[in-house]
Order: structure tokens, then C-alpha cells, then sequence
């Protein structure tokens, strides 16, 4: 298994998801399917590789049962 790796980009905190891409064209393919479930994706060309890095802001919090007190 891949070992988690977070980077900065932009000031804001993306995951890589784990997997080495063939090509940039590759690695957008994912990134569009990424995006349909309302992820933010960007593409990292290093060392010779492709690396696809990804993040999704909670934007609604569902808290459920009784309040502890």
C-alpha cells in the first residue's frame, strides 16, 4: 500500500492519491472523474513522474442523535 503523501500547492493541502501516472493526459482522465464528485485535483509532474494530488472541503456537517450534557 501507498504511504500517504500530503503536499501544498497554492497554500491549500491536496493528497496524493496514491497511484504513478503514465502521462499528464492520464492522470486529467482521473482528475474529471474526481471532479464530478466535488474534488479539488491537481497534476504534479515529478522526477519523471506523474503524480495526481487531490482535496475536498467539508462544506455541511450532518451531526445525528442527542446532544452530550
Amino acid at each position: 500500500m501507498a504511504e500517504p503523501r500530503a503536499k501544498f500547492i497554492d497554500g491549500m493541502k491536496f493528497m496524493w492519491d496514491g497511484q504513478e501516472y503514465e502521462s499528464v493526459e492520464a492522470a486529467g482522465q482521473v482528475a474529471e472523474e474526481y471532479q464530478t464528485h466535488d474534488f479539488e485535483t491537481r497534476v504534479v509532474e515529478e522526477g519523471g513522474k506523474v503524480f495526481l494530488y487531490t482535496r475536498r472541503v467539508v462544506t455541511e456537517v450532518v451531526v445525528e442523535g442527542d446532544s452530550p450534557g
